[in-house]
């Protein structure tokens, strides 16, 4: 385990920072142990502290939050891969060790002088191999040369085949062998320092791939740095070589550079101890050939290997939290319950209000299921009009009706294999009602106008911000369709039952939103907090979130401040300590009769008093809407005339 931070943005970037203590704070002050000198970050912004065997980030109040994996955390145990944001600072968490070093079989290079008995040396470019015009003047025709080209054409299919790094690299080193005396031999890749090796494999002619083989540390610096082959023979008639352990009995050495434009990929390494089976000059022309194709072949499948280790670490960060934001005791139930349905293949009902989440709730149990690479197709019910929701979910036949000119699958076929979301479901017509009941039960349907069962492997979840129970009892839902469907019932609370996620939630849109519209934003400001938080929220996350956008959009300093917040959240703030409730009340009074008064004089528009108020005509119709107030009533305040 090899717990450290690498920065991979901001002012410190390329930093590698390891976590040798038990506790690291960060922050702009010096007294940090890892100071980030930037006015985005708080000056105690946050701390990472080793607990039984764990890493736990804690935000220490910053301004605008501490992210993991973009969503904001108060405290977080830290995984392997996680990417951390502070301010403009981004920071990678990482525990392990590269893949790449604790897979693959590593050689050990010794140290010595440079070989010089018998040495020949040959750029990339000058094999004759890669000049067909100059390979009969260079090699005439003969059995040899015969065999070298068709095993220069059998290295180049099979090697441009593979994908898989280590495969290649034994496939490569296996036909080299069959073409080059070669006893021992090593292939080697530079990591991101040209003098570090990311990977090696060794080879041995009678072992086959090996976990250790020692080659010329020298040899192989000096052909990194030249780009040319190097060829030599008779290495122990040099009494610099004799008493050295890598070069114990070997006779010949061959080392030639894999490189790809400029670019240094690493080298292939050859030795054997036969006196009677030396390297020759056509074995440096072909093997100098073989490395230039396979440069190629092995960048490719190295940047291949890169991008699925990334995929594979995004996709561990994209796990439950990541989707949804909160770490309150309901939202903790909510994740634990998740997980729980994930796992299964029934079907659940998804219960809440209006602006919820319900739908990333949905994708969340999809994400995480065995169909997680599977469609995920989600029906808005009530978006969609009566007369297409069948055609919709099921497809339709050509000249099925009026305007069907061509056949269409359907939403259920789309969705063969994954998961089918019907979002507000109460508001589905009772004649698709009764067919999505039989595809329910026999898992097969019809299109429409069609004759054919179609049969489909779907899981299904619904949801809806309504009573059920009491739509069965008005006769506008199907009982036995409720009961299909409610097999697994999830509640998803309303942000007032969970208070303690406001914060958050308002820290990740703020950040969200800030980006989307360029704003350099250090976060929100504590009075601007208080009110965010004692608003009762009736549209819950998706009102918020409209909240945060609109005081990003409107503001105009890189703090989001109280009055950047629409005027609901303004009319509900509480009293202040010590506040007098009949003055307060009097205040309330008093601008209901102002408003009433500008109403009159603007003929009741409502849009020409906000003018005249000199307010924005959405806030003046929430104070009017939170405040119940009767347009229709007429103002008595002699205040208003003022």
């Amino acid at each position: 385990m090899n717990p450290r931070l690498v920065i991979m943005a901001g002012s410190s970037k390329g930093t590698i920072f390891r976590l040798t203590q038990e506790e690291i704070s960060i922050g702009r002050e010096s007294s940090n142990l890892l100071r980030l000198d930037n006015a985005s970050i708080s000056r105690r912004h946050c701390l990472i502290r080793r607990e039984n065997g764990q890493f736990l980030l804690r935000d220490l109040g910053s301004r605008n939050g501490t992210f993991v994996n973009d969503v904001p955390v108060n405290e977080r145990s830290l995984q392997d891969g996680d990417q951390i944001q502070i301010g403009d600072a981004v920071l990678l968490f990482l525990l392990q060790e590269d893949v790449t070093h604790s897979t693959l079989p590593l050689l050990q290079l010794e140290e010595e002088g440079l070989v010089t008995v018998s040495l020949a040396r040959l750029r990339s470019e000058d094999s004759v191999y890669l000049q067909p015009d100059k390979l009969l003047e260079r090699l005439p025709s003969s059995a040899r040369t015969a065999s070298d080209l068709t095993a220069l054409l059998k290295i180049s299919t099979v090697i441009n085949s593979i994908q898989e790094l280590r495969v290649l690299q034994e496939r490569l080193l296996k036909l080299i062998f069959e073409v080059v005396p070669a006893e021992r031999g090593g292939l080697l890749l530079v990591g991101d320092s040209p003098e570090e090796f990311g990977s090696a494999l060794g080879w041995d002619r009678r072992l086959g791939a090996t976990q250790q083989m020692q080659v010329s540390r020298t040899i192989v610096q000096q052909v990194l740095r030249e780009g040319n082959a190097i060829l030599s023979n008779n290495i122990l008639q040099d009494e610099t070589f004799r008493e050295l352990e890598s070069l114990h009995e070997i006779r010949s050495v061959l080392c030639l550079p894999l490189q790809l434009f400029e670019r240094k990929l690493g080298v292939i390494y050859l030795a054997t101890r036969d006196p009677s089976a030396h390297f020759d000059e056509v074995h440096l022309q072909l093997v100098t050939a073989i490395a230039a194709i396979a440069s190629v072949a092995l960048e490719k499948a190295r940047q291949m290997e890169w991008l699925k280790m990334e995929n594979q670490r995004l996709q561990a960060v994209i796990n439950l939290k990541d989707k949804l934001v909160g770490e309150s005791a309901p939202m903790r139930q909510v994740y634990q319950l998740i997980a729980k349905v994930a796992a299964a293949a029934s079907t659940a009902l998804i219960l809440g209000e209006s602006g919820v989440g319900k739908e990333l709730v949905a994708r969340a149990i999809h994400q995480n299921s065995p169909r997680a690479g599977r469609p995920f197709m989600a029906v808005n019910c009530a978006a969609i009009p009566e007369s297409l929701q069948e055609s919709t979910l099921f497809g339709h036949e050509k000249g099925a009706f009026t305007g069907a000119g061509e056949r269409t699958e359907g939403i259920l076929k789309e969705a063969d294999g994954g998961t089918v979301f019907l979002d507000e479901v109460a508001e589905m017509s009772l004649p698709l009602q009764a067919k999505l009941l039989r595809v329910l039960q026999e898992r097969e349907f019809k299109r429409v106008g069609g004759k054919q069962s179609i049969t489909v492997d779907v899981r299904w979840l619904a949801a809806t911000n309504k009573d059920l129970k009491q739509a069965v009892q008005n006769g506008t839902f199907r009982e036995d369709l409720y009961f299909r469907l409610n097999v697994i019932p999830l509640r998803i609370p309303p942000l007032r039952e969970r208070r303690e996620d406001i914060s958050l939630l308002a820290t990740h849109f703020a950040a969200k939103h800030g980006k989307q519209c360029g704003r350099s934003l250090i976060g929100i400001s504590p009075k601007a907090r208080q009110m965010l938080n004692h608003y009762d929220w009736p549209g819950n996350v998706r009102e918020l979130e409209n909240a945060i956008e609109r005081a990003v959009v409107l503001g105009t300093g890189n703090l989001i401040l109280p009055e950047d917040l629409p005027e609901a959240l303004l009319e509900k703030e509480p009293p202040p300590a010590g506040a007098i409730p009949k003055f307060d009340k009097a205040l309330r009074e008093c601008r209901k009769q102002i408003i009433l008064h500008y109403l009159e004089k603007a003929g009741g528009k409502k849009g020409k008093a906000a003018e005249l108020l000199g307010i924005y005509s959405p806030n003046l119709r929430r104070i009017i809407r939170n405040e119940e107030i009767n347009i229709n009533e007429k103002s008595v305040c002699p205040l208003a005339t003022l």
